[in-house]
């Protein structure tokens, strides 16, 4: 179900904060917040879970709001929060702060009643580190293990039971994607939300001390993941570390990076194509033709309204319909290019490009989504932690070519330029590449001059399926 589905009030349960669980935005619901690192599937489990499909890709800081959705628990309505993906509750940009705001900034009966944490099995001690910050808390808290096969894969085995004794709160191994372990973990959840919490960890270092007390939190989890991963040595590396040697390749990888590109755009071309031609002639016949027969039967044929309908309505409705596989086959490849972990790449490689303009690699995502529609692109850049960047990233994204020029640029090219109209709009594409590297080299050094320029840190995923 989705957010807007009513949510009918409950009896209030006793919670670990000894008050009703009230969350303003659903008066009288029980709430279950989904909280991870980036790209560990948190999203896709609150898809499974929900209903609700919401965009998931394979870059730290794609989802900046919170997904909201609904699931049935014994009979009862359950709110499901998909938090923006964070490595701790000490936030470096502000979609890490927005979620620690979320389960430690507002008031103990606001916060959510149980707390899902999903832990890549092949980054766990990554992963456990927000685990150890929540745990210095009284929480009721679950830990969602994921990535189980890829781990596996490379040699990297977690024991989920020994991991549950040394966290002291129930462990799962789910497969989203798959829809595996779902049921056991909404019954896990189920008792969650109606037993008491989980004792606050005991924390050896003083809390004024930060130094001290991140050391206390990695020693932690230095001795969680020793009591539960075994690792055996993998004699060869798997495909995905040879394909990444040659995609992130200094040389090698902004060539394959554009030559992706050029294939996306010349598919989109040439498969929509005869497409259009097919929803255009069939606008311009059966349809007007119909609309006419109609309209003379009433009388109508010479009028203003024939006009209107036939040569207003109908054409200009056509004409825009026409472009509906253009723009469904781009959105398509896009998908699936970010889906199967390859746009994590391409930010790698546009990185050294990025900071000869004094932006981050990170940058890359709105300025892709820019190539979609500006107007996200420039919502997007919340992403990004220094407010400068944020402004030149900004000032940038209109130079990017949108999804409205591209249906001017196919429209001119395939009337002048015939087989070639899919190179000459990668052209033009590339050419908005190009000026948004000069107007950024400008702009760095005359009107924005002072900014940080903090290293590229981001997961490459294992290519996989989309």
């Amino acid at each position: 179900m989705i957010e807007s589905t009513p949510i009918e009030p409950k009896k209030p349960v006793p919670s670990c904060h000894e008050v009703a669980s009230d969350n303003r935005a659903y008066p009288g619901a029980q709430v279950v917040a989904l909280v991870g690192n980036p790209n560990t599937g948190k999203s896709s489990l609150f898809n499974a879970l929900t209903g609700v499909r919401r965009s998931v890709g394979n870059w730290p800081g794609t989802t900046v709001e919170v997904g909201r959705g609904t699931t049935t628990l014994s009979g009862e309505t359950v709110v499901v929060l998909d938090f923006p993906g964070a490595y701790g509750l000490d936030p470096v940009s502000p979609d890490e702060a927005l979620t620690r705001d979320l389960l430690v900034g507002v008031a103990e009966s606001e916060r959510p009643d149980v707390v899902v944490v999903t832990t890549d099995a092949t980054t766990l001690s990554r992963s456990l580190y927000l685990v150890a910050q929540l745990r210095e808390r009284s929480t009721r808290m679950v830990i969602a293990l994921t990535m189980i096969d890829v781990a596996a894969s490379r040699g990297v085995h977690v024991d989920a039971a020994a991991l549950s004794q040394t966290t002291r709160c129930p462990v799962l191994q789910i497969d989203p994607r798959r829809g595996q372990g779902l049921e056991t973990l909404l019954d896990e959840v189920s008792r969650g939300l109606t037993g008491p919490c989980i004792p606050a960890r005991d924390v050896g270092a003083p809390l004024d001390d930060d130094l001290a007390l991140a050391e206390d939190r990695f020693t932690w989890v230095a001795k969680a993941v020793e009591a539960s991963v075994t690792e055996t040595e993998v004699t060869r590396r798997n495909w995905s570390d040879r394909i990444d040697a040659l995609a992130t390749a200094p040389v090698f990888g902004p060539l394959l990076f554009l030559l992706v590109m050029w294939g996306v755009f010349e598919i989109t071309t040439t498969v929509a194509a005869p497409m259009q031609d097919a929803l255009d002639q069939w606008v311009a016949g059966p349809i007007s033709s119909g609309a006419t027969a109609v309209l003379d039967f009433v009388g109508l044929g010479d009028s203003w309204v024939s006009g209107f309908i036939v040569d207003g309505l109908i054409a200009g409705v056509g004409m825009l319909l026409t472009f509906v596989p253009l723009m469904a086959l781009m959105f398509v490849l896009l998908a699936l290019l970010e889906d199967s972990g390859y746009l994590a790449r391409a930010a790698v490689v546009t990185d050294r490009m990025m900071r000869r303009i004094g932006l981050p690699g990170r940058a890359f995502l709105p300025l892709v989504v820019g190539f979609g529609c500006n107007v996200p692109a420039i919502s997007g850049t919340r992403v990004l932690a220094d407010s400068r960047q944020r402004l030149l990233t900004t000032l940038l994204v209109p130079f990017t070519s949108c999804t409205a020029r591209l249906t001017v640029y196919v429209l001119v090219a395939t009337t002048f330029f015939g087989a070639a109209a899919g190179t000459v709009v990668f052209g033009m594409y590339v050419l908005s590449i190009v000026l948004v590297v000069l107007v950024g080299l400008l702009l760095r050094k005359t009107l924005i001059r002072r900014m940080g320029n903090d290293p590229l840190v981001i997961d490459l995923p294992a290519y996989h399926v989309p």
